[in-house]
């Protein structure tokens, strides 16, 4: 039967919900449990895969093609156990497109549809759907507490707890408690406030998970309690640390899991954190660092970036090399040239969407070619590549994508149905140009060449990874690009491109998918554990090469 453990935010947003959630659930996994993980968020959208990365950050793809939300990437890096899907993220959307399906097919009787009881109602459904069979499901609520958006699924919550027995629901609550320097004081007031927030919906929160800079001191501690009606030892101290993989160590040593245990009733064995130790000790003994440069669309927000740059770090972990990421933005480049990319030690073009910076990433392609720098494409990354390759290579002038060209002379990146039936010419593309646009989402079976660079870093030939896009290599330009350098190393089981390399070049690779999505730093990613590799053979020969001029 499975106990559920509900995670709310107060005072302001961007607490770490979500770091809090998948780290709670990793020490209790490695406790013994089985773990499943939802996110409810209470924006009107149904998922985030139209949101703009700019106010969202990154779009998380599941293995089973669900576009969620980025937390549910902490979630399976931390949880081995919580593997998403469609029924890990619920929006407000979502569970109203659902309700009022509801109502046109008459399943409610002609009764008066309302928040509650109907709303309340379809979010509990929706959170037994995402519990499974787990033995814990823990479940995070997006947004604060007193946020209006927010309160459907607060009482959703509330009611879980008169449902199935308090000693099967346990609610957590993280707030801010913040330091004020001019007068050297830690303020526990605003904590005081939301729990009280809180209480006013029903809900008296069983721990306090209190954010700060430094550590909680006693005396502090102890006023929460005494003001939340907590018990002292459930409140917990969230400060700093330089380290996220730190943090369940941290959370274990403060006693969280056995709080967790004793309200649910559970007898369980210690924890073996072991794995988590590893990392921060590898983390903490590097050999060698390297410097990457991360060229894309929307740098100013690094969110939207977020699995990427943390696969990155994976591949460091595992070769004990501090990786230092750079931001570039591709415009950047297509204004001023490359010259910011010199003396980097690898370079990734990750995905997006838009022709906003294209002519910058395909400028930064051209420089890794011609100058042997390790290249990691990623989805758009690997296109730009592909356009690249047929310009420069293949003289294919004018070449593009229909994404940002309809009437380019060689469509090497389109939508299937524009070259499946292409004649060459403008107005039959143009005439397809709105056929076939379904984006190929989450895991698919790809099928990789012997001998190649890709089939090498994997160790396999067969391997499945997650998808999100439109538009695909062109095959009628394969056989020109394969004469001129280029090597198609993996293909879909319909014979689409999904892994390019560049035969005369160190170490080149782009990838149709998203392999950030399955790295985590217990496992790390083999993409990305070889594209470091190769960025500290390339770092260690440019320092080889200073030192003998």
């Amino acid at each position: 039967m499975t106990s559920f453990v509900f995670i709310t935010g107060g005072v302001v947003s961007s607490l770490g919900k979500g770091i809090t959630s998948a780290c709670l659930g990793a020490i209790l996994e490695a406790r013994g449990l089985s773990i499943s993980m939802i996110k409810l968020d209470p924006y009107i959208n149904v998922d985030p895969g139209t949101m703009s990365p700019f106010q969202h950050g990154e779009v998380f793809v599941t293995h089973d093609g669900t576009e969620t939300d980025l937390d549910l990437g902490h979630y399976e890096r931390f949880v081995r156990t919580a593997k998403g899907g469609r029924n890990s993220n619920f929006t407000t959307g979502r569970i109203y497109e659902t309700v009022i399906a509801k109502e046109r097919r008459g399943d409610y009787l002609g009764a008066t549809v309302q928040v509650i009881p109907h709303i309340t109602d379809e979010i509990k459904r929706s959170i037994m759907k995402g519990a499974g069979d787990a033995d814990i499901c823990l479940v995070e609520i997006g947004g604060t507490v007193g946020d209006i958006e927010s309160l459907p699924f607060l009482e959703a919550i509330r009611q879980m707890s008169v449902d199935h027995g308090h000693d099967r629901v346990v609610y957590v609550h993280l707030t801010l408690v913040p330091y004020i320097a001019t007068s050297a004081e830690i303020k526990t007031k605003p904590t005081q406030h939301s729990v009280k927030e809180l209480r006013s919906i029903g809900i008296q929160p069983d721990i306090l998970v209190c954010r700060s800079e430094k550590p909680l001191p006693d005396e502090q501690r102890k006023k929460i309690a005494l003001f939340t009606n907590v018990r002292e030892d459930a409140v917990i101290s969230a400060y700093d640390v330089d380290d996220l993989y730190k943090i369940p160590t941290i959370m274990h040593k403060q006693g969280l899991d056995d709080i967790v245990a004793r309200q649910l009733r559970l007898d369980l064995p210690a924890a073996d954190l072991s794995e988590w130790d590893s990392i921060v000790e590898a983390k903490q003994n590097w050999q060698t660092e390297v410097n990457v440069a991360l060229v894309g669309k929307y740098v100013d927000l690094r969110d939207s970036y977020i699995s990427l740059r943390e696969a990155l770090l994976h591949g460091g972990i595992h070769t004990r090399t501090r990786v230092n990421v750079h931001y570039f933005d591709a415009e950047q480049i297509e204004e001023q040239g490359d010259g910011c990319l010199h003396g980097m030690d690898g370079i990734v073009v990750p995905g997006g969407f838009g022709d906003r910076g294209i002519e910058g990433m395909i400028q930064t392609v051209r420089y890794v070619r011609e100058n042997n720098v390790p290249y990691l494409g990623i989805c758009l990354g690997m296109q730009v590549a592909v356009i690249e390759a047929a310009r420069n290579l293949a003289g294919l002038d004018g070449a593009m994508s229909t994404e940002f060209d309809k009437n380019t002379p060689h469509p090497v990146i389109a939508l299937i149905t524009e070259w499946q039936t292409q004649s060459g010419s403008v107005e039959q593309r143009d005439e397809q140009s709105d056929l076939g646009g379904t984006m190929r989402l989450g895991a698919q079976a790809i099928s990789l060449a012997k001998g190649s660079l890709a089939a090498t870093n994997y160790g396999k030939t067969s391997i499945e990874e997650r998808h999100r896009h439109r538009y695909e290599v062109n095959n009628n330009y394969r056989a020109r690009l394969e004469a001129a350098g280029m090597r198609f190393s993996g293909t879909s089981v319909d014979d689409l491109v999904e892994m390019v390399e560049i035969a005369d070049h160190p170490w080149f690779l782009a990838s149709q998918f998203h392999p950030e999505f399955t790295s985590n730093p217990r496992d790390g990613h083999p993409l990305f554990i070889g594209f470091i590799t190769a960025a500290r053979q390339h770092h260690e020969g440019a320092v080889l090469r200073v030192a003998e001029a």
